[in-house]
């Protein structure tokens, strides 16, 4: 099983710097901003649940530019409704990625329930238009490969491990300087 903040730099590794990166709030913003930060990304910070639902919007708006959401799984299971939104809306340029851990690790590392709830069903049974699941960097490269040959919405769900980042710092952007930046880079 991968490592989350390894999945992460080999999903960022896949993207092309127009597109638009959108990360939930906690360790995943922390290792995106550790790992690549630039203007395109757009750090949800201390909104749990909230980065697919502003990630909608900001596809939907921008239909000609490749967005990408980077949440946890409890992330997503805050906000299992917007995977139905998502999937009845059909944006052409979706990639969505649930990093599930199994954990609210940046809260302490809690158990979630995605151990028993499969995120992948749920997403495929909502109508996404296609939907894989992978544990390893060559699933992730495949898969995110995969996704730009057709249109989307597309969920991966990377199964990763509990890894803790030694001495990862905070993002220091402030909110408004993240929303100016990521606005001015959607033009």
């Amino acid at each position: 099983m991968i490592a989350r903040s390894k999945a992460i730099e080999s999903i960022l590794e896949q993207l092309d710097d127009e597109t638009a990166v959108l990360s939930t709030t906690g360790m995943i913003t922390r290792e995106v901003y550790a790992a690549k930060d630039r203007p395109g990304n757009f750090y949800m910070i201390g909104s749990m649940g909230l980065t697919s639902s502003v990630a909608l919007g900001v596809s939907l708006l921008n239909p000609e530019r490749e967005t990408v959401i980077l949440e946890g799984d409890g992330s997503a299971l805050m906000s299992m409704g917007t995977l139905a939104l998502i999937a009845s809306e059909t944006p052409a340029n979706l990639i969505h990625v649930i990093l599930d851990n199994e954990s609210y690790e940046s809260t302490g590392a809690q158990p979630t329930i995605s151990s028993q709830i499969a995120l992948d069903d749920i997403a495929s049974a909502a109508g996404y238009q296609s939907v894989h699941r992978v544990d390893d960097d060559e699933g992730i490269k495949t898969e995110i490969a995969a996704c730009k040959t057709s249109p989307g919405p597309h969920l991966i769900l990377v199964k990763c491990s509990i890894a803790p980042v030694p001495g990862i710092g905070r993002v220091d952007l402030t909110a408004v300087e993240i929303r100016d930046r990521f606005s001015a880079h959607l033009g």
